[in-house]
């Protein structure tokens, strides 16, 4: 039990930690949870801001979340201090669409509650709304830089999306969950699937 306590406390303080970095960069909490209820709210009725939230500080608290938040942000606040050595500051600070490591870091985050958060964060990279655009337009004003930031942001929204997509899954059972007089199939370990 102590060590259960002592996990919770700890993952608290890395989500404290998260917070108040995200937050130094202009990233709030809420607007996350907007984005999270924005991807789910057509999948789950009944979902709300305060769900939302509850799953992004989930999130949040992981160590390897935190670990790779604090690991990009370093990095970004580095570029914005001409601190790495070239060609990797010009690549950073220009967020240069072949250097690909700002979503690699993210990817390390996107997976944490199911795959299908790799398809959450997809889109989120791509189309870019809410306060990832906000982030990814305001990266290279003023001397910021968020070339790691953008993505490590969706991956998170998308990690929470995720979480409550499957917490939904498991509370409504799967056939309510994939909608009416949709099929399902339950395959055993000696049954190979074949088609429906």
């Amino acid at each position: 039990m102590a060590k259960h306590a002592a996990g919770k406390q700890a993952g608290a303080e890395a989500r404290a930690i998260c917070e108040t970095h995200l937050r130094n960069r202009g990233v709030a909490l809420a607007d996350l949870a907007e984005l999270v209820l924005r991807l789910q709210c057509a999948f789950v009725p009944g979902l709300d801001a305060a769900e939302c939230l509850e799953s992004v500080e989930a999130v949040l608290a992981k160590r390897e979340v935190c670990n790779a938040l604090l690991t990009g942000i370093a990095l970004d606040e580095l570029a914005e201090r001409g601190a790495l050595p070239e060609p990797l500051l010009s690549t950073v600070r220009h967020d240069d669409p072949l250097y690909g490591i700002d979503e690699v870091l993210a990817l390390s985050i996107v997976n944490i509650y199911g795959s299908i958060g790799f398809t959450n964060f997809g889109y989120l990279d791509k189309v870019k709304p809410g306060v990832v655009g906000g982030v990814d337009r305001g990266g290279h004003a003023d001397g910021r830089c968020n070339t790691f930031l953008d993505d490590l942001i969706a991956a998170v929204v998308a990690a929470a999306a995720s979480r409550i997509a499957h917490r939904h899954r498991d509370t409504l059972g799967e056939a309510a969950w994939m909608g009416p007089g949709t099929p399902v199939r339950h395959v055993d370990a000696t049954s190979r699937a074949g088609p429906a």
